[in-house]
């Protein structure tokens, strides 16, 4: 009988720290709390933020788990003026059309809440925006220029959760984000020169909040509204 083929990766001992009840209880609870204070924000400080801080938080977001390992995800940090300004013209450019056309009217009619329009003057302010790329599918290039490509799973579900990290990190490094989606995005791939085989998923400026920053009077689900309890 032939031996089984080893797994390329092998195994190791999973590092795991047992706590207990009491600690287990203290983090979900400061954690819930933690991020029950992040809220989008749409007006920013052109303070400067560190660039470990955002480091860190692109470490944190890549240790998320994904279809096969792929990790399909790559992160764009622009902290250029003349870049960060051209991103803008391009976004605004592509809004000004939604609002003017391309929106539903029940779309713009749910947006009149958070009093937002095409003016998209935090692409500048912000000292740094970090896009979010999903790689449909894995490219390997030959010496010769001869192109493979490599199908990934659950790409879309894999940035998602790897998103969701970030902008959990960065609300933990007390940093400030908006979660910014200009529909259609190609331009960021044109302005960044990424490759064919990614596409741009978000766009989240990121800093710290004006002194004067206001955000609009919402409310989350209550907890019987979002989950279902079998026991």
């Amino acid at each position: 009988m032939t031996a089984p083929i080893p797994p390329i990766h092998g195994f190791s001992a999973l590092a795991f720290t047992r706590l207990t009840p009491d600690e287990q209880q203290r983090r979900a609870q400061e954690f819930f709390e933690l991020m029950q204070q992040r809220r989008t924000v749409r007006e920013f400080s052109d303070e400067p933020v560190p660039f470990a801080l955002l480091e860190l938080a692109i470490k944190t977001a890549a240790t998320a788990p994904s279809g096969a390992n792929q990790q399909p995800w790559s992160f764009a940090i622009v902290g250029n003026a003349e870049m960060k300004c051209a991103i803008r013209e391009a976004a605004e450019k592509e809004e000004y059309e939604n609002y003017h056309g391309r929106f539903p009217d029940s779309w713009l009619k749910e947006l009149e809440q958070f009093g937002t329009d095409w003016h998209k003057p935090f692409l500048e302010i912000a000292p740094w925006l970090i896009v979010v790329f999903k790689q449909d599918y894995g490219l390997i290039v030959e010496p010769s220029g001869k192109e493979h490509k490599l199908k990934h799973y659950y790409a879309n579900e894999s940035v998602g959760i790897a998103t969701g990290l970030l902008l959990a990190a960065l609300h933990n490094a007390g940093l400030a984000t908006l979660t910014h989606t200009p529909n259609p995005m190609g331009f960021l791939s044109k302005l960044l020169q990424r490759p064919k085989n990614e596409k741009p998923y978000l766009l989240i400026p990121v800093g710290y909040p004006a002194a004067e920053a206001r955000v609009p009077n919402i409310t989350k689900k209550q907890w019987v509204e979002v989950a279902q309890v079998f026991e």
